[in-house]
Order: C-alpha cells, then structure tokens, then sequence
C-alpha cells in the first residue's frame, strides 16, 4: 500500500491528515488516552514533550550564520501580527460596545474575541508547514513566534496593560530546548546533521497530538460566524504577513501564510483575560467559542492556502524554488 505517497497528494498531508484523525479521535472518544493509558496517552496527549523535541532537533539544525536571517523574519512576522490585531482592536472599538453585538448575525462576537483569536499564532502548525515549504531557518522562526502566545499580549491590545503577571522564567523556558539543539549543532556538525534527520518525522506525530486538543463541535457551536471569523482573520492579517514576509524578511510570501493562523492556546485567553480584567467576564464565554472556531478552521485551512501560495502565488524574487538548501534564504517546494 502506497500510504506515504498518497498521503503527501494531499496538501499539507504529513500534518494536516493525522492533525484531522487527532481531532476527530478528541471529539468522539475524548477519553481514549487516558482509557488506555501508558505509551498511548502519552502519544495522544503529548503535544508538549513531542514538540519540544523538535524545537531543540530544529534548533541543532539551523547554522549560526542563519540567525540574521531569523531574527529578521521572526521580527517581521511578529511585529506585522501584534500590529494588525492592535488596529484591528482600535477599529472595531469604534462601533462594537463593551459587551460585545447582543443580537443579529454575529451575536455574541465581541473586540475580545477578534483579537484574540488575530495576535497569536499556532507555532507548531507555522513551524510545520515552514519545515515543509520554507528552510529550517524560516521554520525556526516559530520559537520566536511562540513568545507571543498568551493572555499578556492581548491584554496589552485590550489596554489592559499591568494586570497580568509577566514571567520571564516561562519565556525561557520556551527557548531553552532549542537554543540547547541551536549550541549543540553548531559545536558539532555531525550532531546538526544527525538531529535534523528527525525534524520531519516528528511531524505526524506533533499533527495528531495537536489535534487531539480540538473538539470539532465547536465549529457547530458558533456556526457560519465563527467561520467568517476565521477566514477573515486569515485573510486580513495574512495579506498583510505576506507583503511583511517579502517586503522586510526577504522571503516569498510563504511564512506570512502560515503564519496566518490562530494558536491553540488562544481558546483559554479570553477567559484568563477576564480573571485580570473583570470587565471583559460577561463576553469571555462567547469569546471562547468564536475563538475556538478560528483555532479548527485556521488549523485546517492554513496548510492549505500555504501550499497553494507556495506552489501559485509565491514570487521567486530572482531565485530558482527547486532545489531546497538547509541554509538557503528563500523557501521552496518539495
């Protein structure tokens, strides 16, 4: 049986396809993991160690020659990010009251929702598909990407600056695994080289433990809205990390794709925000379900538009995208 190869005609396949098993298992069988415990809960529930192994084998992948290269794009992309959630929040602050629209179409939508779900993005599924369709360096640039994540960001848009606790020792504990594998690859060669080996086998393995953290029914719960949310996240800041991605990073547009995406740990923000900003408690619950319909939708939809874009719509900006160079500066398709 042709598996493998028939798994890859599909875009983004080695993570869309077991990210849809993993979220389908949740959904149904939530209680699986834990049913059957041992090698297997950990395999389903293990998102967190499976991805930190490959952060430090991404890391011990990425020559110490590359991190202009990084430093730059994850900058763009970041910045560009946090920036169009910022006027985003200013804009919809004109005409959408404090507790959110009460009636009509988008009912329950509120300026907490559309930021949270706008000023993160999901690492993991960025630094997947950059592994697939950028270089290692465009893929490392999700440990960056990552510092992003959590409530302080959106409470800072929110201007709820000074209610959240910032604690640096979190933030480094994003970095460290792979600022270990970045040390260890550039002292020795032959460890990059043996660590990069598993960059893209952890995939499949990362896709499914993410999925098995998304119950689909939430896409029923907000309905077409929470839909049109997450297909106008997408587009609004995906234009803008795409003109950010070629115009300051150097790159073809891919990144800024892929890094139009909503970050699983999204979904908890407007409630940890409303624990620090009491205002926000009566529109947290709705704000969940909308921002967890962005979380599927985006997760499914952004491997998608990614492998278009590479394979259509990215310029080649004067180089040719058919050989792949592990410290090349343009992303090309496999």
């Amino acid at each position: 049986m042709k598996i493998k190869s028939t798994i890859e005609k599909i875009p983004g396949g080695m993570m869309l396809v077991p990210l849809l098993l993993g979220s389908t298992l949740h959904t149904f069988w939530p209680g699986t993991g834990k049913y059957f415990g041992s090698f297997t809960n950990g395999l389903v529930t293990g998102v967190v160690p499976i991805l930190a192994v490959w952060m430090f084998c991404l890391g011990a992948s990425i020559h110490l020659r590359a991190t202009g290269t990084l430093l730059r794009k994850s900058g763009a992309l970041v910045g560009t990010k946090i920036g169009v959630a910022w006027l985003a929040a200013w804009l919809l602050s004109q005409w959408i009251p404090p507790g959110g629209i009460q009636t009509g179409f988008f009912a329950g939508l509120s300026v907490l929702a559309v930021v949270a779900a706008m000023d993160m993005t999901n690492g993991g599924l960025y630094a997947s598909i950059m592994e697939e369709y950028g270089t290692r360096e465009e893929a490392g640039v999700s440990v960056l990407i990552g510092l992003e994540s959590g409530p302080l960001v959106t409470m800072l848009i929110l201007g709820s600056t000074g209610l959240a606790a910032f604690e640096p020792r979190l933030l480094a504990g994003v970095v460290l695994p792979f600022a270990a594998g970045f040390a260890l690859g550039n002292l020795d060669p032959e460890l990059r080289d043996f660590f990069s080996r598993a960059i893209r086998v952890l995939i499949p393995f990362f896709a499914f433990s993410l999925g098995n953290t998304i119950d689909l029914h939430v896409v029923l719960q907000t309905g077409l809205p929470g839909i049109l949310l997450a297909l106008i996240v997408m587009a609004v800041s995906g234009t803008a990390l795409v003109v950010a991605d070629i115009a300051i990073g150097g790159g073809r547009g891919t990144a800024g794709v892929a890094a139009s995406s909503t970050a699983g740990a999204a979904v908890g923000t407007p409630h940890l925000v409303a624990q620090a900003a009491p205002q926000f408690a009566p529109v947290a619950q709705a704000a969940t379900a909308f921002v967890a319909a962005s979380v599927v939708v985006t997760a499914i939809l952004t491997p998608l538009a990614a492998t278009l874009w590479a394979a259509h719509g990215a310029p080649c900006i004067g180089r040719s995208p058919v050989a792949r160079d592990a410290t090349a500066a343009d992303p090309v398709a496999r």
